[in-house]
């Protein structure tokens, strides 16, 4: 079985992912396994270009494994768990990461209109996390519960930060488009 642990930047993937692997939990990055199976096909704006059709093809599918990365739900995965995070938060991550505006602006864009939950819903058990203002044991904890069935507080469409981004997103959002 496949678990894809999904999201936009910034939402904690990455630090849920270490703590489920440390839980021990086989768990791999969408990076590392496009790397090992040969499926980096370029880099745009610094980051690298992921074939993820042939990705998809040749991930083993037996045993059970966690894939993490904000492309995993193209994988084909058994289950897909959406990280969320309300955009003034993830505004505040992504720039403590260094991130140039742009970039910060063009991610907060995709967490407001849902983009990564939008085309995670191919995958037919499909969940999602606010991660806003849990902390990484918490949101491992979630994940945990998901993979074992306890799926009920996790049903996808719950979240909507539409009415929830204020003026302050709203005008960063206006200044970029």
């Amino acid at each position: 079985m496949i678990v894809a642990l999904t999201g936009t930047p910034g939402v904690g993937k990455s630090t849920v992912a270490k703590i489920l692997r440390q839980r021990g939990y086989e768990v791999e990055s969408v990076s590392e396994l496009a790397e090992k199976l040969d499926c980096i096909i370029g880099e745009e704006r610094g980051s690298r270009i992921v074939d993820i059709n042939s990705l998809a093809d040749k991930i083993e599918r037996e045993g059970f494994r966690i894939i993490e990365g904000h492309l995993s739900h193209h994988l084909n995965p058994d289950i897909a768990v959406v990280l969320r995070c309300n955009p003034k938060i993830l505004k505040k991550r992504l720039s403590r990461k260094g991130w140039a505006e742009e970039k910060i602006l063009e991610n907060l864009e995709a967490e407001i209109t849902d983009v990564i939950l939008m085309e995670a819903m191919d995958v037919k058990n499909i969940y999602e996390i606010d991660t806003s203002r849990m902390g990484a044991e918490e949101v491992a904890n979630a994940v945990d519960r998901i993979i074992n069935g306890d799926t009920d507080n996790f049903t996808p469409g719950k979240i909507d930060w539409i009415f929830d981004i204020g003026d302050e997103i709203g005008d960063l959002i206006r200044r970029f488009f």
